[in-house]
């Protein structure tokens, strides 16, 4: 029975890859016709530019801040004692669709070159009104790429609207990812304790930026208020919700969190820098490749103007004491170890891995394809070429996140609906 259970799923594979390698060819001649009706390409943006002085890099600093440790005892006494990743992993009751099962439309998403290895789509009822933000993995999370004995992937998202209709609000998906044949994931709404933590109230981020390292989970905070810059949360310190309602924090019966059944509170946070010209870590990546590990961001800057876009990089603490959290000086301020400016404005997830930084570039218009750019202080940026006139829209126009899974050499995205995954090496064996 095992040996028939494996051929049916080594058939299944087989058939999915054929089917992304189609998806692949389709989508080449799709970027064909799409490249002869935009107007022009991003010039090429050059190597990277260092930045050095202090007048440069201060404003790049953050500022750390905890909450009290009696506002989480508070909060963990009304609600319960915390659970962990394996509890979130063991309700997981949805189901993520492989490529196979996706729209035509959601399979555009996908880069044509490189091609997708594996790909999968969200549920669409499941995520109405919500925008697919950033991805982080167990790879991330540990050396050895497990979480525990699991491999997880994690998903956020936000949701759209207006503030009245809890527009912002933003939670993740917590999937399965120890057989991906069949990746099951259950909900947890990001949240912020307040009132001394009696009780909480939902992140208002699009979380474009999410890294999981040891058992801390930064996420941007833009659009939050406030000058946060990131929130801290603590993997084993996960609530579980009591009511099911739209309601977030505290209600009559017990605690709401929109609809999940879990919720994350955070347990610290990261402020922005007084100074002029303070950058949003709008982005996030981690990078094993530098010691210590250290914490890749970029900011957004508009494609329309001149201005250059900044990346740089924060060391993370080697202190057992703290665990997840970023270095910082005797100030409480985290500097940066390592900073550039890139002329490829208007880029968006950022990836550092081996001294080379990796950039995406959004598309001009909805429905086309985007950009990926790699760069290094020496050399002339490259890109990925498709189509019969090596156009270099060729990656996907709305992903939002680069995660690089070291112990499988995979880089993990996702656009729209659909989460992929693609080798790092193929990435750049494709650079023109």
């Amino acid at each position: 029975m095992k040996q028939r259970g494996r051929h049916r799923r080594r058939k299944r594979g087989q058939a999915l890859r054929a089917f992304l390698a189609g998806t692949a060819l389709a989508l080449t001649a799709a970027a064909t016709m799409i490249s002869a009706s935009q107007a022009t390409v991003a010039a090429n943006p050059g190597p990277l530019k260092p930045l050095t002085s202090a007048a440069e890099t201060d404003p790049l600093r953050l500022k750390e801040s905890r909450v009290p440790q009696s506002a989480l005892d508070r909060l963990s006494s009304a609600m319960g004692r915390p659970a962990g990743v394996s509890a979130v992993l063991d309700s997981a009751d949805r189901s993520l669709g492989d490529a196979i099962d996706c729209t035509a439309g959601e399979r555009r998403a996908l880069p044509v070159a490189p091609e997708a290895t594996a790909a999968y789509c969200w549920d669409t009822a499941d995520t109405r009104s919500w925008r697919a933000g950033a991805v982080t993995t167990s790879g991330d999370a540990d050396d050895d790429g497990l979480w525990g004995a699991h491999r997880v992937i994690l998903s956020a998202w936000s949701r759209t609207g207006t503030a009245a209709q809890d527009g912002g609000l933003a939670r993740v998906a917590f999937v399965d990812a120890d057989d991906m044949n069949r990746p099951t994931y259950s909900w947890v709404l990001l949240a912020v304790p307040v009132d001394g933590g009696r009780d909480y109230r939902g992140l208002v981020s699009q979380v474009s930026g999410m890294v999981w390292y040891q058992n801390k989970l930064l996420v941007s905070a833009n659009g939050d208020g406030g000058g946060d810059a990131l929130y801290v949360y603590d993997m084993n310190r996960v609530q579980r919700a009591t009511v099911d309602s739209d309601a977030v924090g505290k209600v009559r019966g017990g605690w709401s969190a929109h609809g999940a059944q879990w919720v994350l509170p955070a347990v610290a946070s990261y402020r922005l820098s007084a100074d002029t010209g303070a950058a949003r870590p709008d982005y996030l990546s981690l990078d094993r490749s530098t010691a210590p590990d250290s914490l890749v961001a970029s900011e957004w800057v508009s494609g329309d103007g001149d201005a250059g876009t900044r990346v740089w990089r924060y060391d993370f603490s080697t202190s057992p004491a703290r665990s997840g959290l970023l270095a910082t000086d005797t100030g409480g301020y985290a500097r940066v170890a390592e900073a550039y400016v890139t002329k490829a404005s208007g880029s968006g997830p950022v990836l550092s891995h081996d001294s080379q930084w990796y950039l995406g570039r959004a598309a001009h218009t909805e429905g086309d394809h985007g950009t990926l750019w790699r760069q290094n202080p020496k050399d002339p940026a490259k890109a990925a070429r498709c189509g019969t006139d090596e156009t270099r829209n060729c990656w996907s126009g709305e992903s939002e996140s680069l995660s690089y899974w070291e112990q499988t050499g995979d880089v993990w995205s996702q656009s729209g609906r659909v989460l992929f995954a693609l080798p790092l090496a193929s990435i750049d064996r494709s650079l023109g």
